[in-house]
């Protein structure tokens, strides 16, 4: 069957938590074989909006589809998700944990994530507890990127990651999606992925401001991403 270009359609998305709304009336529909930034300040709504396209809340208002179907079984099968925070046991070893995704994932690569952790100098023999914060970042990277899925959330993915590994993490998240795949990133530091984005879209407190392409902020702002950001937030 073949597949439409759509991949991501959010209709009227909205989350309440007690009278806050976290997410606030979200339209908003995303291609396949896209890089898009998910960009905003702290208390956006970005971990929100990442959540409800995870299935891991439910919205108080309107609805999301992945690949057709709402949050559920079948989006689990296509969505491979980094959350902002950790969730690993520190008590596993790292061959466990590849052991254990590819038990529970069917498409899970071992080899793809063995290669990863080589090129990271990361023993897959070591226990997560015996290892930094950032290592452990890595690791969790690793993991979500050796599925082939459809989709990838990544939620601040290299916020604890030092910058020498930053290049070589980006490079690794887009080596290792295919064409009819997208990234959705959140993150702080815009400057450093800029370059690897196809299109952005900005939150300010739960509303959506911006979607446009990277190429038509540069077109019509004539400035960077970066610096539109700054300007809108006032950072």
């Amino acid at each position: 069957m073949e597949q439409k270009n759509e991949l991501v359609v959010c209709q009227g998305l909205t989350k309440v938590y007690g009278g806050t709304r976290a997410l606030d009336n979200l339209n908003l529909n995303l291609e396949r074989g896209r890089f898009i930034g998910l960009l905003g300040p702290n208390g956006s709504g970005k971990t929100t909006a990442i959540k409800l396209l995870c299935g891991l809340i439910q919205p108080t208002g309107g609805m999301v589809t992945i690949d057709g179907a709402q949050p559920g079984i079948h989006t689990h099968s296509v969505v491979s998700y980094l959350p902002d925070r950790a969730y690993l046991s520190d008590w596993m070893k790292v061959c466990d944990l590849i052991a254990f995704f590819a038990d529970f994932y069917t498409d899970f690569d071992r080899v793809k994530a063995n290669d990863m952790l080589s090129a990271l100098d990361i023993s897959p023999l070591a226990r997560l507890k015996t290892l930094s914060k950032g290592t452990k970042e890595k690791v969790q990277l690793i993991l979500t990127m050796s599925r082939k899925a459809q989709l990838f959330l990544l939620d601040e993915p290299i916020g604890g990651v030092d910058p020498a590994a930053r290049d070589y993490i980006l490079n690794t998240i887009l080596s290792n999606y295919s064409e009819d795949a997208s990234v959705i990133l959140s993150t702080h530091l815009i400057a450093d992925i800029e370059r690897v984005l196809d299109e952005v879209v900005f939150l300010k407190n739960g509303v959506m401001t911006l979607h446009e392409s990277v190429d038509a902020i540069r077109e019509e702002h004539g400035k960077s991403v970066d610096m539109l950001f700054r300007e809108v937030f006032a950072c």
